[in-house]
């Protein structure tokens, strides 16, 4: 049986199957260790003691001193109060520990196994994975893509009411468990702001010694506002009165800390992608909404696009945007093993006409199949050379670009 050691004051909350449950536990057969990254509250320490369950188990948290101190002090005396004598230790918040790649390397080469978590990517850095190379296989955890918010919601059966329905709450207050699993407008909201204030200081600013938490919040604000448009850091740093090399740097530790996203344009010739201007992209809708204090009725098209992008990284294939001199673009391009995949968003489709942007890429780049994604619209097909354009809603995304999970095949079947 599990048991939890140093276990921090928390709130049991109803626990979602998560779509990468499979895979962590094929991954688990073949590592002794394993990382699950990502935001604060996205459900990895829920989702980990759920595997616990049925095993022996141990679970330290490192927000606690005494268990950081003596993982800092002497890694052997640590492995005998923490990890002895239990089939795997949860090591919960590494990025907190000093000189961690080096000391997790000594636990697996003496056979110990382990779960780890961080919500930095800090722990992705030479300073740590480099000891762990070809040790540990890292996961990726995300707040719930539509399926898992639907599963949540307890929703098994859809018509398209409800199913855009689910699709409108979900592109106005995100994904993160917590927020999903309240009722009620106020209280929703009051979480996130919350919830931003606690990466914001802690994970952002504490992390990456950042002093002025003024100017990341009124970076942050302005990111918001702005969400979706390439980003010139000489006009941050012009518009917030921060120098060019803060900016940078604020704007990296937001994006290790998975507040942020930078997508980059798309080239045949991969040098010329980070010469040129990236679009920012907050990782959570719900996140983005409250910091720029933007809840609307309906989104509205540049949040729309914001939402789908959260969507897209959660099924992790590398992302684009494409921009010509002459200006014509596709928001996305989604690169796949079958291929690349242009993606359109529109707010509303009431028709199967396809932009002079995605027919110049279809043109130049000759893909099998482009989509374009609405949040008002009609299912439809059409070709465009020997391109097949599929127009579809959020819920067909994942199933449509080969992704699909038992929550997306439910949502497909309305």
């Amino acid at each position: 049986m599990a048991s939890f050691i140093c276990l921090a004051p928390y709130i049991a909350i109803m626990y979602v199957e998560r779509d990468i449950a499979g895979r962590f536990e094929s991954i688990f057969k073949v590592y002794n260790m394993v990382a699950l990254v990502g935001a604060r509250q996205a459900g990895k320490t829920t989702f980990l003691k759920e595997q616990m369950r049925a095993r022996s188990a141990s679970y330290v948290l490192f927000d606690d001193p005494d268990a950081r101190s003596m993982f800092e002090a002497d890694i052997k005396k640590f492995e005998s109060q923490y990890v002895e004598g239990y089939e795997l230790a949860v090591l919960d918040e590494v990025q907190y520990c000093k000189d961690a790649g080096p000391k997790l390397k000594y636990l697996v080469d003496v056979g110990r196994r382990l779960w780890i978590t961080a919500s930095s990517e800090i722990l992705l850095g030479k300073e740590v994975l480099s000891h762990l190379v070809g040790r540990v296989s890292v996961l990726r955890l995300h707040p719930f893509n539509l399926g898992e918010f639907t599963r949540a919601k307890g929703q098994r059966e859809f018509t398209p009411e409800i199913l855009h329905r689910m699709i409108s709450e979900h592109a106005t207050f995100g994904g993160y468990p917590k927020v999903v699993l309240t009722d009620g407008t106020e209280m929703k909201k009051t979480i996130l702001r919350d919830l931003y204030e606690t990466m914001l200081l802690k994970d952002v600013a504490r992390t990456f010694a950042i002093d002025d938490i003024r100017a990341l919040e009124d970076l942050g604000r302005y990111l918001a506002v702005n969400a979706g448009s390439l980003l010139s850091y000489q006009a941050l740093s012009d518009n917030l009165g921060l120098s060019f090399q803060t900016v940078r740097k604020y704007i990296a530790a937001m994006e290790k800390s998975y507040l942020v996203t930078l997508i980059r344009p798309f080239f045949t010739n991969k040098g010329k992608e980070i010469s040129k201007s990236p679009r920012v992209y907050f990782l959570d809708i719900g996140l983005r909404n409250v910091i720029a204090n933007e809840f609307k009725a309906e989104p509205d098209g540049r949040t729309f696009e914001n939402y789908v992008l959260t969507e897209l990284v959660k099924l992790s294939h590398p992302i684009r945007f494409w921009r010509t001199k002459a200006k014509a673009e596709v928001d996305f391009v989604v690169e796949r093993p079958g291929g690349l995949a242009p993606i359109e968003v529109k707010l509303a489709c009431s028709s199967d006409q396809v932009t002079r942007g995605m027919r110049s890429f279809i043109e130049r780049y000759t893909p099998d199949e482009a989509f374009v994604v609405f949040y008002r619209g009609e299912e439809r097909q059409r070709k465009v050379g020997n391109c097949r354009v599929r127009f579809t809603d959020v819920s067909g995304l994942a199933t449509a670009l080969g992704q699909e999970t038992d929550s997306t095949r439910s949502l497909d079947q309305r």
